[in-house]
């Protein structure tokens, strides 16, 4: 016990010590840090500008990296052997309302033999992909099964639909994941129908009409798809013009991720063409630096659901080497003026997820509510 003791007393007086010199040495690294303080200010005011500098070079660096992979990739891409499958349906030069359901059946016999040719090539996964193009149910508008694949899509009965809703899909969407966009497009025409006012007739188009960009690429930084893929939507929207009656119907178009940089492309043309709203969900940006850049009659939406990882992408664009690398502005934000709405908690895939407020809120785009919508 006694040794014990005094090894206990020795510890305390040393601790005793111990506090005692810091206690003496507490005044002078005060005034140290006081001299330190102003001086230390002055230094961080200095090294903002070069700090700032040094994050533009290294952004610049990444981005000149991404374009270089751009070109790289593609060529490696093209070595890969292409997925047989036969021209698309020979289809009436103009269509008509009451060409639908002869147009639906074409495309649904196209879309059977290009599993076959899937299936005997070996690729049993696309195979599968095309096969459920081929149930009763699908109405196929348009569908081309060569590449990575291309499919419109209708829900419901178009030929008597007063207000059509037109989702346009991002990045990695193809014949092979078409599925999930497929349920995005049932999500959401199931909404409209049960919510539908009466007197209002609906129908979704799932448009994957264009070669969309695969997400770790080079390629989904540039805008080169959808200038592209411009055109091709401002055509169906044409089509889409032709086909309702008695009248056009009234159109929204609900653009997703790289679908928002396609909308933006074609917002200028599609005015006469019936779109009367435009939603930009999960946007990476849209080459405009407002709404009003858009130079577009509709009305321009914006939501970004609260999990959504597209949120982390610097809103930036850049010209290097001859090319625009990314997007600029970030629509949600109040600089770029448009509606935004509530998109809930939900991640960069669930904008169409059953019960979201994101798809409340987009079906009462789609309806013409917009009074309901609730801002975020």
């Amino acid at each position: 016990m006694t040794a014990v003791t005094g090894e206990w007393q020795d510890q305390r007086e040393r601790q005793g010590q111990e506090q005692d010199r810091r206690e003496r040495q507490g005044p002078k690294q005060g005034r140290r840090r006081e001299r330190q303080g102003p001086e230390q200010g002055r230094r961080r005011e200095r090294r903002g500008p070069e700090l700032g500098r040094r994050r533009g070079r290294l952004c610049r660096t990444a981005l000149a990296a991404l374009l270089a992979a751009a070109v790289v990739l593609p060529l490696s891409a093209a070595a890969r052997p292409g997925i047989p499958a036969p021209p698309p349906a020979v289809l009436p030069a103009r269509l008509t309302p009451a060409a639908l359901a002869t147009v639906y059946e074409a495309n649904r016999e196209n879309a059977a033999e290009a599993a076959r040719m899937a299936a005997t090539d070996g690729d049993l996964s696309r195979a599968s992909a095309d096969r459920a193009l081929t149930s009763p149910s699908r109405r196929l508008l348009h569908l081309d099964a060569r590449g990575t694949g291309q499919v419109t899509e209708v829900f419901g009965d178009l030929a008597h639909a007063t207000r059509i809703a037109v989702l346009v899909p991002g990045s990695d969407t193809t014949l092979d994941t078409y599925a999930r966009f497929h349920t995005a497009a049932a999500s959401l025409y199931r909404r409209v129908t049960r919510e539908a006012p009466g007197g209002t007739r609906t129908a979704v188009v799932a448009w994957l009409g264009y070669r969309t960009p695969a997400t770790i690429s080079a390629t989904v930084l540039t805008p080169g798809r959808a200038a592209q893929a411009a055109p091709h939507l401002r055509d169906v929207l044409r089509e889409l013009r032709t086909l309702t009656t008695p009248g056009p119907a009234s159109v929204a178009l609900l653009c997703h991720s790289y679908g928002t940089v396609v909308c933006a492309r074609a917002a200028p043309a599609v005015t006469g063409l019936g779109v009367t709203d435009i939603a930009l969900v999960g946007s990476p940006g849209t080459g405009a630096g407002s709404a009003a850049a858009l130079h577009t009659s509709a009305r321009v939406w914006a939501a970004r659901g609260a999990a959504d990882w597209i949120a982390e992408v610097p809103h930036v664009r850049a010209d290097l080497f001859g090319t625009t690398v990314g997007f600029g502005t970030d629509p949600v934000s109040p600089s770029f003026g448009a509606r935004v709405f509530a998109a809930g908690p939900g991640g960069h895939s669930d904008y169409f997820t059953p019960g979201s407020a994101s798809l409340a809120n987009l079906a009462r785009i789609v309806l013409g509510e917009t009074t309901e919508v609730t801002r975020a």
